[in-house]
């Protein structure tokens, strides 16, 4: 197996300081030699390295002027250490503080310099591993409560499963055609679509006579069903009050307390109507729909998939969002093919 070596950005002024450090490092790793700032900032815009080797002293940008426009920059992430003759405390707290992650005096030794950037490198990647398990720990806990949800309510087998591919699709598609692209691109779009899942996370509220009854509800019944959205929230909200991790269950809460919201206004539990519903619960409600229609229930057959879109098309502007119907629309054919990669599950 070939191991991919680590990229080095070495940067000083001193050409014979930059002959020592590569001749030091080049073994372990893929080495970049740079005499200035602003060549580093240039080599910066066609790929980015794992660690920067920035010397203190240079001419016309110094190290720590450097660090200062790195840290504003899209690169403020690649971790920094400043290789310098200064020996003053003073100097290594200002660097420290601008956001270095280590200080190595010149001369150094090369163990001294191999065995601190490994240090590094080991914690950034373990950082990365931590990370990815974190992730993996949540996303265990949001399957977790979704089969809860979908194993008391018999009549939506696989709903959970094929709407969390609907709305993959549909974000994929809105951001290729461009609509509503700022504000997705500032979500964590992992986060959205394991969040989906969790959209009918309050129907763990709703008793199983209701739940399950094998027919149509009456008036009543359905006003306790409807309580979901808003048990929903509440649920997510208990969550987050706990764990503190707001940012984590943010789409949740959004998908869950208004995906049956109306663009009209005419929608539950808040009546909100436009722009003013969230987009996450705006995308839900689409692909929520589209899947109850071409779904099997005690008290309807399915709807192929030519008459849900119809009604869906129908709907745009009143009951969805008209531009994410559009774009719904435009990928029916993929929309169609997932609907039938999840069949219902058996009781």
């Amino acid at each position: 197996m070939i191991i991919k070596k680590k990229t080095i950005f070495l940067v000083d002024d001193v050409i014979s300081n930059l002959t020592t450090a590569e001749e030091a490092l080049s073994e372990h790793y893929r080495v970049v030699a740079l005499s200035s700032a602003a060549k580093m900032f240039a080599a910066l815009e066609k790929f980015d390295p794992d660690l920067i080797l920035l010397d203190v002293e240079m001419p016309e940008m110094s190290g720590f002027e450097a660090m200062m426009k790195l840290k504003e920059s899209d690169y403020s992430e690649i971790p920094v250490i400043f290789l310098t003759g200064r020996t003053d405390d003073v100097s290594e707290a200002h660097g420290i503080k601008l956001g270095a992650v280590d200080f190595i005096m010149k001369p150094f030794s090369k163990p001294v310099l191999l065995n601190r950037i490994k240090n590094h490198l080991n914690i950034d990647e373990l950082i990365r591993e931590r990370t990815q398990q974190l992730i993996s720990l949540k996303n265990g806990i949001v399957y977790t409560m979704a089969d809860l949800v979908e194993n008391r309510d018999k009549n939506t087998g696989g709903h959970i499963d094929r709407t969390s591919i609907y709305v993959e699709i549909l974000i994929d598609a809105m951001i290729e055609q461009g609509v509503y692209t700022d504000e997705i691109l500032g979500w964590d779009l992992e986060s959205v679509i394991s969040s989906a899942r969790l959209h009918d996370i309050g129907k763990i509220v709703i008793p199983d006579s209701i739940l399950n009854k094998p027919g149509s509800l009456t008036d009543e019944e359905f006003d306790i069903m409807k309580s979901h959205s808003a048990e929903g929230g509440r649920i997510i909200d208990k969550a987050i009050a706990r764990t503190g991790d707001a940012e984590f269950l943010y789409n949740a809460k959004k998908i869950a307390a208004y995906h049956h919201e109306r663009w009209n206004g005419t929608g539950y539990p808040y009546k909100l109507s436009g722009t003013d519903i969230p987009l996450q619960g705006r995308i839900m409600a689409v692909v929520d729909v589209y899947d109850a229609l071409v779904s099997e229930r005690p008290y309807k057959k399915p709807f192929t998939h030519e008459k849900a879109l119809e009604i869906i098309m129908e709907d745009s502007g009143k009951h969805f969002d008209p531009l994410i119907a559009d774009v719904f629309k435009s990928i029916e054919s993929q929309i169609k093919q997932a609907s039938t990669t999840i069949i219902d599950k058996p009781e």
